[in-house]
């Protein structure tokens, strides 16, 4: 059995646009960055430093196996008024095989 090197994930916009993003996985990247590589309107200011939440996002489907939120996730996460319990900041997310078929949506900011 070989491992994809390439995953498909889908995103939806703020404007309701629906993107199928082939994201490889070689290159370890997170989910903002093939947002960013799409140039999908994800702002990630702080770049990555877990400190603005513009790359707040939702989980549309519970297909991946995500990595637990972090502390510091959490508590910016809890600051925010748009957040609901499928909340998670793009960048703590780095793409795996596991979430070929994930479904997130871009947070308004």
């Amino acid at each position: 059995m070989t491992m994809k090197d390439e995953i498909t994930i889908t995103v939806k916009d703020q404007e309701g646009n629906i993107h199928e993003l082939m994201c490889p996985l070689e290159m370890g990247l997170s989910l903002k960055d093939i947002c960013k590589a799409y140039e999908l309107p994800m702002e990630a200011m702080c770049g990555g430093m877990v400190m603005c939440a513009t790359c707040h996002c939702y989980i549309l489907n519970e297909i991946a196996v995500l990595p637990e939120k972090g502390d510091m996730e959490e508590a910016l996460l809890s600051e925010l008024f748009t957040t609901t319990p499928a909340s998670r900041l793009a960048y703590q997310i780095q793409l795996t095989a596991a979430m070929d078929g994930l479904s997130i949506e871009i947070a308004q900011n």
